[in-house]
């Protein structure tokens, strides 16, 4: 009666040696000497193979649970608890978060297995992809930073959908500036990128989309006297570029740091009952600094290439909204439903720090100047 016997290549191998011994092709001696084997054992090898056959050199431990196994006992607990507190965690995050908190130590594998035996996890290649042409690393820190806005459940049911505004280096990967905000705006934008240039000074370049902040063909969103989006016109005077990516996948960058954020970020106010854009902002530099120590890349080039701000540009002059507007014959401008009458004297015009105003404009006797007052409700 045949059976089908299942057997490696190592098996096989022996195999191979054993019947070349039993037609006394080759010696025992010889055979140790090329299957790095003891005599001893291929004596038991022999007596294996004349007893049972070729199924007599197959491993007996194949089809059989490992003697290092978890019990289901434990398998369960951890399994249970996960469903519980960390359903919509990966197998790394969840794996470190019970060892943390619940002192419940499991190989990263092994976690992933049981939570894909339970179906609570889809391994990656079962997902569907979409496949795009990379773009390389560029050379230097500070060479090319990629910025962009995520909108998201960033507190989940605790607070209001909020946008979270990212930016990160093309090079190294790593997080530069977060901001947490009430919609991706262009004063927000002003604000964080004020904040990134007084930390680390100024890059080459900045990548973003073709959100209107950024560019748009809309004429009440552009500055008169450049034709610049504010936040555009307030980089050009600090000669910094701006690149618009034609898609997402452009700035891969940043869109995959924007789901890593929405993963581990979101997870990690929950546990720390951060609820208020206030309280993410002042965890935020934390958040950061372990960030970068998990997911930062050297770069190839040693160079930075931020570089310090000019003698001559003001960052608080450039980071705040202008607009041109005309004097009247009676010397009074209108800023939305702002009036406001002037005379020479301008510093009359009080407000608040960071509302700027460009005014330009002719009196009767065709005197034209400029002014930079800041105007309250602007």
């Amino acid at each position: 009666m045949s059976c089908l016997i299942t057997m490696s290549q190592k098996e096989l191998h022996r195999l191979e040696f054993i019947q070349k011994i039993r037609d006394e092709r080759l010696s025992v001696v010889q055979a140790a000497e090329r299957l790095d084997l003891s005599r001893s054992q291929v004596h038991r090898l022999l007596q294996a193979y004349d007893r049972d056959g070729p199924a007599g050199l197959v491993s007996r431990k194949r089809s059989r649970p490992s003697n290092r196994r978890h019990s289901e006992e434990f398998r369960n607990a951890a399994l249970d608890l996960f469903r519980e507190r960390y359903l919509d965690f990966g197998p790394t995050l969840a794996r470190k978060k019970l060892i943390e908190l619940h002192q419940i130590s499991v190989a990263k594998e092994t976690l992933r297995q049981w939570m894909t035996e339970a179906g609570i996890w889809v391994s990656r290649r079962e997902r569907k992809k979409r496949v795009f042409q990379p773009r390389g690393r560029r050379d230097c820190f500070g060479e090319l930073v990629q910025n962009d806005g995520s909108h998201h459940w960033w507190f989940e049911n605790r607070g209001p959908k909020c946008a979270l505004l990212v930016y990160i280096d093309d090079v190294t990967g790593k997080l530069l500036h977060l901001r947490f905000a009430g919609s991706e705006n262009t004063f927000d934008y002003l604000h964080a990128t004020k904040a990134y240039l007084q930390q680390w000074g100024k890059p080459i370049a900045f990548y973003s989309d073709k959100h209107r902040v950024f560019r748009t063909t809309h004429a009440s969103e552009k500055d008169r006297t450049s034709g610049l989006t504010q936040f555009g016109r307030a980089l050009y005077e600090l000669n910094i570029d701006i690149i618009c990516a034609n898609t997402p996948q452009a700035k891969g960058r940043v869109e995959r740091a924007n789901q890593t954020l929405q993963d581990r970020l979101v997870k990690e106010m929950r546990l720390r009952g951060i609820d208020t854009i206030e309280e993410a902002n002042a965890y935020a530099p934390e958040f950061i600094t372990d960030f970068n120590g998990r997911f930062g890349k050297p770069p190839r080039n040693p160079k930075d290439m931020h570089r310090p701000l000019a003698d001559h540009e003001n960052l608080d002059g450039a980071m705040c909204r202008k607009e041109v507007r005309t004097l009247s014959q009676y010397t009074a401008l209108r800023q939305g439903a702002v009036h406001s009458r002037s005379d020479r004297r301008f510093q009359a015009l009080g407000g608040q720090k960071g509302d700027c105003l460009r005014l330009s404009g002719r009196s009767p006797r065709d005197h034209a100047r400029e002014f930079y007052p800041t105007l309250q409700n602007l």
